[in-house]
């Protein structure tokens, strides 16, 4: 079996001079960097007293499903010869939240708009998201549903 390893740093950048002394003495601002990429700036949830301009972990939870399940697709379109010209998902998550403030996400739904030549199978390029969905590295390793709401259009053929 093949493998891939990934090297995360994920360094705290809201020490506000008392480090965690109390509850609000601090933010939760930190920031997200890997060898050779520029850093991602990320806090918690505004929901749990962090930075609404900036990534939380659960957006980037639902954002590499969502990048997941498009790369396979692309893939999967490109070799069966499906002419995808657009692709944009307005995907959407929900996690509940315990009483004693632990949680975890119950479901997520992609929803992905597809732009595709006038003369492409739009059979295929719907039962494409089968197939990308059974592939995704990371739709394979979350232990709740990741649902698909396709949204297909066809490019105006050119006169």
């Amino acid at each position: 079996m093949k493998q891939h390893h990934y090297e995360i740093q994920v360094a705290w950048t809201g020490n506000q001079g008392q480090g965690t002394k109390t509850y609000n003495s601090y933010k939760r601002d930190h920031a997200i960097t890997a060898p050779g990429k520029p850093p991602l700036l990320a806090s918690s949830d505004p929901a749990f007293r962090g930075d609404p301009a900036r990534y939380n972990p659960e957006d980037l939870l639902v954002a590499s499903l969502s990048a997941c399940h498009m790369l396979w697709y692309l893939h999967l379109c490109a070799v069966n010869h499906i002419v995808v010209t657009e692709y944009r998902d307005d995907a959407t998550g929900v996690m509940s939240e315990n009483a004693d403030g632990s949680g975890a996400f119950v479901e997520v739904t992609l929803h992905p708009h597809i732009t595709i030549e006038a003369d492409t199978d739009e059979a295929k390029a719907l039962s494409l998201h089968k197939e990308a969905h059974r592939c995704c590295f990371i739709a394979n390793s979350v232990n709740f549903p990741v649902r698909h709401v396709v949204h297909i259009t066809r490019k105006s053929a050119v006169a």
